[in-house]
């Protein structure tokens, strides 16, 4: 049997998670008590696109995920070199997203 201390967290993953979800855009909303992401994948010719994930979170995870994702970024960037970025709008990859929750 194993033993697990107090300040560890035993956590699974199943062969589907695992397979994980690709993605290609991410559409953030928030409340004063949650942030919602969706994770949309977008084909090229096809005018519509489907919600793949949403994940809901609290405003604090919301800022550990932020710090975790740039520490992350730092470095893959430093092993890899700069992920470069579109310069008219890095941080919206269309200008027209229309959907319903």
């Amino acid at each position: 049997m194993e033993k697990i201390t107090e300040n560890e967290l035993k956590i699974s993953l199943d062969e589907n998670t695992a397979q994980g979800i690709y993605s290609n855009l991410a559409i953030i909303s928030h409340s004063p008590s949650e942030f919602v992401t969706d994770f949309v994948r977008i084909v090229p010719g096809v005018k519509s696109a489907k919600v793949h994930a949403r994940i809901i979170m609290t405003p604090e995870h919301a800022k550990r995920l932020m710090r975790a994702l740039e520490d992350n970024i730092r470095k893959y960037e430093s092993q890899n070199g700069e992920i470069k970025l579109p310069e008219d709008n890095p941080y919206n990859m269309i200008n027209h997203v229309k959907g319903e929750a």
